[in-house]
């Protein structure tokens, strides 16, 4: 997909190599968002442990393929013209990150999007996600 958004205050995003079990939590997150960005299923999926779990308001994905209907879900509708993505605040501390952030497609308004994530090996093991998603139309 073409790249239709960019989030704020990014620093310049470098893959992770061959060599992910050295990648440190920043780097795991800093793929995941470019990943995203370009709209790289595979690439987003790479960056989860085979039994991560992602939890989400409808309940937790437990393993890779459980989680790739949702992301294959948001790179179809990030996909799409006039998306925009706003990172409003990024932390990492050890194993663990957090990002907040806002964005609109031309099927929602997400005032807020929350994300925290455990890193582990250069994995991610869990995830949450919440958000304030509002449909259009």
């Amino acid at each position: 997909m073409t790249s239709h958004f960019r989030y704020k205050g990014s620093q310049q995003l470098e893959t992770l190599g061959e060599n992910p079990e050295m990648a440190s939590t920043k780097d795991v997150l800093d793929h995941h968002l470019k990943c995203f960005d370009e709209g790289d299923l595979e690439g987003i999926l790479s960056d989860y442990a085979p039994s991560a779990v992602l939890f989400t308001v409808d309940g937790p994905l437990r393993g890779v393929n459980a989680i790739r209907p949702l992301f294959q879900a948001m790179v179809a509708e990030f996909g799409k013209p006039g998306a925009t993505f706003s990172m409003k605040q990024q932390f990492v501390e050890g194993d663990h990150a957090y990002i907040l952030w806002s964005a609109e497609t031309a099927d929602n308004v997400y005032e807020l999007g929350t994300d925290t994530f455990v890193v582990r090996d250069g994995k991610i093991v869990a995830q949450s996600f919440t958000g304030k998603i509002t449909p259009k139309g």
